[in-house]
């Protein structure tokens, strides 16, 4: 579903990703671990074309979208929920959630979202800046939802949540997926996280993807040992 081959990203002579490869398929949760400063956030903005690839491929189902503007990627099927929610504070949950959605607003898409977030039916008419972190995050993935995207990207979707709450993710991020077959990469610093929500996990390091494993065949304390180095 989406593919990346010697992806290169870097800032100014600064080179954060040198080479990277790998490729996500349809229905799997991708989670990609790694502390911070590894690299996580510059490949997820690299991913959905808020910054520039020196070099590599990207492709989401078989078609190549390296150089494509991030509205268009979204309208081929990327959705991209950034790290710390972004979410518009002084709009509505409901304004919020189809502030993306372009010409008629599906009334069955947006009842779906509240069916996955009924926190987000309850409270449809309230300011998304009164809402709890845990809140704002089921809005922003709610909102990239709207686009009816066939791969969804999540960065630090557990920063600043309370632990109840990532439970509470995790669980409808696997139910997400099996409604919609979406595939789903996750980057993550939360080992707990990842390992009750993710198909398949790799471990980011200076930009290298440095670890894989499914997730029945992980060993949680080497990846504990990796991500405390």
């Amino acid at each position: 579903m989406i593919s990346v081959t010697n992806l290169q990203v870097c800032y100014g002579q600064s080179v954060v990703i040198p080479d990277m490869t790998f490729s996500a398929a349809q229905g799997e949760i991708l989670g990609i671990i790694g502390r911070n400063g590894m690299g996580k956030s510059t490949l997820f903005r690299a991913l959905i074309g808020m910054i520039p690839t020196t070099s590599g491929k990207i492709t989401l189902n078989h078609k190549e979208i390296t150089g494509q503007p991030s509205f268009r990627r979204v309208a081929q099927g990327v959705a991209f929920v950034p790290q710390g929610r972004m979410i518009f504070p002084y709009l509505s949950v409901y304004e919020n959630l189809i502030s993306g959605v372009q010409g008629r607003v599906s009334s069955e898409a947006v009842n779906e979202i509240y069916s996955l977030f009924p926190v987000l039916s309850d409270m449809r008419k309230r300011k998304g800046g009164n809402l709890s972190g845990g809140q704002q995050q089921q809005l922003a993935i709610g909102r990239a939802l709207m686009t009816n995207p066939s791969v969804l990207l999540l960065d630090e979707p557990t920063e600043g949540i309370q632990p109840s709450i990532i439970k509470d993710i995790s669980r409808s991020l696997r139910e997400i997926r099996d409604l919609k077959k979406l595939t789903i990469v996750v980057s993550e610093q939360v080992l707990s996280f990842v390992l009750d929500t993710c198909d398949n996990i790799m471990v980011i390091d200076k930009g290298h993807l440095i670890r894989e494993d499914r997730r029945a065949d992980i060993n949680a304390d080497q990846i504990k040992a990796m991500l405390a180095v």
